[in-house]
């Protein structure tokens, strides 16, 4: 019996399907990464809110970064200060008194500041703390003595400390000068307030550490931002400033920018 010959299309046409299961499995290899990639919620997050949604203003590009800056500027004003007037008065030490003290001043400074930003860039800007600093003033109220002592010194360190970074980070990124000069104020303000707060000799080292390790630096891509709204924010306090602390000047407004 004569044996077949082979059949040529059947060759062809395996070695083009190889070749076609090849640039299908490379290609697949290349789309699941990035599709991966961007399906991962928080990678990247401080690049795209740095990018997304900036605005033109005389003052230079205002982004969605700088705008949620300003918002933890006022909403940090809104429960520290508070904070400070009450140490003032509970704290059982001058160092405890001394700190609330440059906490009232610092914030009286920065919120003037703030509400002189955002007026200028029709921003409208939260009127009460979050849940969360109502929570801090909370357990602050309910202390006394030299357990408030503590807890007044460890909870503001460990807040001053966490929006220290992302003070830095927004003076390194933004390209609108109200907001680079406010973030300079800022700077100065944190830092001092860090230091007297350590002054106290109440602050937990160790806690301290445990803690920046255990929360990450927090992240102004999940903070509401402030709105584009002319309507201004509405003063909370009205502290009376003492002489025995030197306040950082307060920085001028640039002119607009030429078009």
């Amino acid at each position: 019996m004569r044996p077949r010959p082979p059949v040529r299309g059947r060759g062809i046409f395996t070695g083009t399907g190889l070749i076609i299961v090849g640039l299908t499995a490379t290609l697949l290899a290349l789309v699941f990464p990035i599709w991966s990639y961007a399906d991962r919620s928080g990678v990247g997050t401080d690049a795209n809110v740095l990018n997304a949604q900036t605005v033109s203003t005389s003052y230079g590009p205002l982004s969605a970064l700088d705008r949620e800056f300003i918002t933890k500027v006022r909403l940090a004003g809104l429960w520290e200060l508070p904070a400070g007037q009450e140490a003032e008065q509970k704290g059982t030490t001058q160092a405890v008194r001394t700190a609330g003290q440059h906490l009232v001043e610092g914030h009286t400074f920065l919120d003037q500041r703030v509400r002189d930003v955002a007026a200028k860039l029709g921003l409208a800007l939260p009127n009460e703390p979050n849940d969360q600093q109502k929570q801090w003033l909370a357990t602050l109220a309910a202390a006394q003595g030299v357990d408030y002592d503590s807890k007044f010194a460890n909870i503001l360190r460990v807040a001053h400390g966490k929006v220290f970074s992302v003070v830095a980070q927004v003076r390194a990124s933004t390209q609108n000068s109200l907001v680079r000069t406010l973030a300079d104020d800022a700077n100065t303000t944190v830092l001092d307030h860090i230091e007297v707060l350590e002054a106290t000799g109440y602050v937990d080292w160790d806690a301290l550490a445990r803690d920046m390790a255990a929360t990450p630096p927090p992240s102004l891509a999940g903070t509401p931002a402030a709105t584009l709204d002319p309507a201004p924010a509405a003063p909370t306090f009205r502290p009376q400033p003492s002489s025995s602390y030197t306040l950082p000047p307060p920085a001028s407004s640039p002119p607009p920018a030429q078009p």
